[in-house]
């Protein structure tokens, strides 16, 4: 008999903490068991130390879920959150592990065409101020609280540096597949969004939405319809593979 539930791990974009992907577990098939990843220093690890170094945040998040990634289980990032996906995956694959199922890839540059620069002005307030103007997806009562404002702006700051550390290694396309999420207002160009498929060996699939960074916000249903669509023909791949093994 084939597994029966598939585990979804959920990456937070810059900016942000876990609480997006909570609601998800209402959203999506009971058979689809969701773990929002809280990150170092935000909600329930708010007295915990951020981790700015790439690396040393996958190799935390690699022993935290040991055991969801040593079982059947898919990876979804938003933004930062896509490239900690691709980082996980990649760790499991260079050390021989279980990869998951599907990478789900919303709102974020292939690796490869990672671009550290944008990330450069991580230290000025009013930069970071503009960024979450920009990219439209932070509550006006943030900006109304100073509070809560300069909260984000420290948890987005550390987050920056996350994705400033990051340096693409290339260790070869994954063979597990790679489904894309995009806004079509969003500034990451096209060719960066599709430079994703370099990634895999196998299938690759691009979603295009209207809207712009946060495009997840307005189409959440869409994506999760997609998300949950995938892995159901993941899960009747598997089924199959069971029954026609000897």
């Amino acid at each position: 008999m084939a597994f029966s539930k598939v585990d979804l791990l959920t990456l937070p974009c810059a900016g942000s903490s876990a609480t997006m992907y909570y609601r998800w577990r209402h959203l999506l098939p009971e058979w689809i068991r969701v773990h929002p990843v809280e990150l170092p220093g935000r909600g329930a690890r708010l007295q915990e130390s951020f981790i700015e170094d790439f690396e040393t945040l996958i190799d935390q998040l690699c022993v935290e879920y040991a055991e969801v990634l040593n079982g059947n289980y898919a990876l979804f990032g938003h933004s930062m959150g896509a490239l900690l996906a691709y980082g996980i995956a990649q760790r499991q694959h260079v050390t021989e592990k279980k990869l998951p199922l599907s990478i789900f890839a919303s709102a974020c540059s292939a690796p490869a065409r990672h671009d550290p620069k944008r990330f450069a002005h991580r230290r000025n307030r009013s930069e970071l101020i503009n960024d979450l103007h920009r990219q439209g997806g932070t509550p006006n009562e943030v900006f109304q609280c100073d509070e809560m404002l300069d909260l984000t702006l420290t948890i987005l700051a550390a987050d920056y540096g996350v994705c400033n550390s990051f340096h693409y290694e290339n260790s070869g396309p994954l063979s597990t597949s790679i489904k894309v999420f995009a806004g079509r207002d969003d500034e990451i160009s096209t060719d960066r969004i599709e430079a994703w498929r370099e990634e895999t060996t196998t299938e690759f699939s691009l979603d295009w939405f209207n809207g712009g960074h946060f495009f997840i916000r307005q189409h959440e249903r869409q994506v999760l319809t997609s998300v949950a669509n995938e892995l159901t023909r993941k899960r009747k791949a598997q089924v199959y593979e069971s029954i026609c093994t000897p």
